[in-house]
C-alpha cells in the first residue's frame, strides 16, 4: 500500500512539474530570442543611422572602418557595412575577392539595399537561437545610400537557454526529491493502521485469535475500519470459545450417558422374554448408531473449529495400514478388501484427514457389499496438465483415491444429495447416520480436494477423492511443520 501510494504522489507531481516546467522553458527560450534579435535590430538601426551620417557628409572611408569594428567588437558579432551598389565601405572582420564581389547577391543585404530590413532567425528543437543575422538599410530622408548587416553569435542565447533548463530540471528533481521524502511519510501514517489490520486478520484467520488494534491512528475512516474489526474479532473469538468449550463439553456428557445405556440395555438380555429380543436388539443398534452420530457430529465440529495447515502425507503408507487394519473385518463379513492402484507418493492434507477419509469411505462400503463381492482401495497419481477439475489448482498435480464397492450404487439425484449432513438413501442398511460422506467431503475440500460419487465400471459405487499432489522437496529440506491430529471417527452410513 505504501508503495502505491507514493508512487500515485509521485505521478500526480511529475504531471504538474511538465505541465508547468515544459511551458515555462519553452516561454522563456522565446522570450530569449526576442531579446537577442530585437537588441541586434537597434544595433543594425545605430549602425544604420551612423553611416548615413557619414556617407552624406563624405567620410564614409575614415569613419565607417573604426565604427564597424568598435561595434563588433562590443556585439562580439560581425559587421558590414555596403554602399547603394553593393560595394563593401567597411567590414568588422577580413572577405574574400570572392565575398566582395557577391556581397550584393546576399539575401539579407539584397533586400536591405532595396529599402526592407530582414532579420534571419534559425531556432533550435528547445527555443534556442542557432545562427541570427539582421540586415536593415541605410537612408538619408527619402534616398537609399546602403546597407549595414550584422551578425550576432549564439553561444550565449544557447548557453542562457541550456543552463535554464538545466534548473528546471533540477528544480523538478528536487521538488520530486521532497514529495517522496513528504509522500513516503504520509504513506506510512496512512498504512501502518492498515498493515496492523492485516496482520490482526491473519492471526485471526489462522489461529483463531487477534490482538486488539489500535483505533488512535491514521485517517478517520481506517479508525472506524479499526474499531469494527476489534469488534467483529472479539464476537468471532467469543463464538469459537464457546463452540470449543460446546465440543469438549459435549464430548464428556454425551458420550458416558449413551455408554450406560448400552450397558443396561445388554444387562437385560438375560431377563427379557423371547419374543421382545428382536425390540431389545433393535434398541441397541439404535443405541450404537446413537454414538456413532455424536462422534460425527463431534468431528465435524472440531474440523470446523480447527484452521490446521495441511503437511506432506504419505497416501501408500496410509492406504496400507488401513488396509491391514479392515481387512479382518470385511473378511468376516465375506468381503474381499483388494489394494489396487500404483504408487502414488505424497499428498498435502490436514493432519488425520486421509485415515478419516479412507475409514468412512471403507465403512460405507462394507456396509453394502454382498458377501463374495470385492470392495478396492485405489489411489491413482495424475500430471499436473490433466484438468479434469479446472476449478482447482493443481499444483504439482494432485491424486485420486478410489474406494470402489460392487453393492447396489445409488441413482444421479442419490448421489447429488450423498454429501448432505444425515441425508441416507431410502435403501440404505440400517445403522448408518447420513455423516460419514458429510465428513469426507469436509475433509476433502479442507485439504483443497475433492469427493465425487461416480457409478462403479461393474455396478455399485466408485467413491472418488481428489487430494493435491505434494512437490517433490528438495533434498535436505525439512517436511511440512506437522500439526495436531484430528481425532478419528467413523460415523459410518450413507
Amino acid at each position: 500500500m505504501t508503495r502505491r501510494l507514493l508512487l500515485s504522489y509521485l505521478t500526480l507531481a511529475a504531471l504538474v512539474l511538465v505541465c508547468l516546467e515544459i511551458p515555462l522553458g519553452f516561454v522563456y527560450s522565446r522570450g530569449e530570442r526576442e531579446r537577442v534579435t530585437n537588441a541586434a535590430k537597434d544595433e543594425a538601426e545605430s549602425v544604420s543611422a551612423f553611416a548615413a551620417l557619414s556617407i552624406s557628409a563624405g567620410r564614409a572611408a575614415q569613419d565607417l572602418p573604426e565604427r564597424a569594428a568598435h561595434c563588433a567588437e562590443r556585439i562580439g558579432g560581425k559587421v558590414l557595412i555596403a554602399d547603394r551598389s553593393g560595394a563593401l565601405l567597411a567590414s568588422s572582420h577580413p572577405l574574400s575577392e570572392r565575398e566582395e564581389r557577391t556581397l550584393a547577391t546576399w539575401p539579407g543585404i539584397a533586400a536591405a539595399l532595396e529599402g526592407t530590413a530582414t532579420a534571419d532567425v534559425r531556432t533550435s528543437t528547445i527555443g534556442g537561437v542557432e545562427y541570427l543575422a539582421v540586415a536593415t538599410p541605410v537612408r538619408h530622408g527619402a534616398e537609399e545610400l546602403g546597407a549595414v548587416r550584422i551578425t550576432v553569435p549564439t553561444r550565449t542565447v544557447h548557453e542562457r537557454v541550456r543552463h535554464v533548463w538545466l534548473l528546471l530540471a533540477l528544480g523538478g528533481l528536487g521538488v520530486l526529491t521532497a514529495v517522496v521524502a513528504v509522500g513516503f511519510a504520509i504513506a506510512r501514517w496512512t498504512g501502518r493502521p492498515i498493515r496492523e489490520l492485516e496482520r490482526a486478520t491473519h492471526a485471526l484467520a489462522v489461529g483463531g485469535t487477534a490482538v486488539p488494534v489500535a483505533i488512535t491512528k491514521g485517517p478517520p475512516e481506517v479508525r472506524s475500519l479499526a474499531a469494527t474489526f476489534n469488534r467483529t474479532a472479539a464476537r468471532l473469538e467469543h463464538l469459537l470459545a464457546s463452540q470449543r468449550a460446546f465440543a469438549g463439553e459435549a464430548s464428556h456428557q454425551l458420550k458416558t450417558p449413551l455408554a450406560a445405556l448400552r450397558l443396561r440395555l445388554e444387562n437385560l438380555e438375560n431377563e427379557i422374554a423371547q419374543h421382545a429380543r428382536g425390540g431389545l436388539t433393535a434398541a441397541l443398534t439404535e443405541t450404537d448408531r446413537l454414538a456413532r452420530m455424536v462422534e460425527g457430529l463431534l468431528a465435524m465440529a472440531r474440523l470446523d473449529e480447527s484452521a490446521a495447515e495441511r503437511e506432506r502425507v504419505d497416501l501408500d503408507r496410509v492406504c496400507a495400514e488401513r488396509h491391514r487394519a479392515w481387512s479382518p473385518l470385511f473378511e468376516q463379513h465375506g468381503v474381499h478388501l483388494a489394494a489396487a492402484g500404483d504408487h502414488a507418493g505424497e499428498v498435502l492434507a490436514v493432519p488425520g484427514a486421509v485415515e478419516q477419509i479412507l475409514d468412512n469411505l471403507l465403512s460405507n462400503a462394507l456396509r453394502v457389499s454382498p458377501p463374495g463381492s470385492t470392495v478396492s482401495v485405489d489411489p491413482r497419481r495424475h500430471v499436473p496438465h490433466e484438468r479434469r477439475f479446472p476449478h482447482r489448482p493443481t499444483g504439482a498435480g494432485w491424486v485420486e483415491l478410489h474406494v470402489v464397492d460392487e453393492g447396489p450404487g445409488m441413482t444421479e439425484e442419490q448421489r447429488r444429495r450423498a454429501f448432505d449432513r444425515f441425508w441416507r438413501a431410502p435403501d440404505a442398511p440400517k445403522g448408518g447416520t447420513g455423516l460419514g460422506l458429510a465428513l469426507v467431503q469436509r475433509l476433502a475440500h479442507a485439504s483443497g480436494g475433492e469427493a465425487v460419487l461416480r457409478p462403479a465400471p461393474r455396478g455399485g459405487l466408485d467413491a472418488m477423492v481428489r487430494l493435491p499432489a505434494a512437490a517433490r522437496a528438495n533434498p535436505g529440506a525439512g517436511s511440512a511443520r506437522p500439526s495436531r491430529p484430528l481425532q478419528r471417527a467413523v460415523p459410518g452410513g450413507r
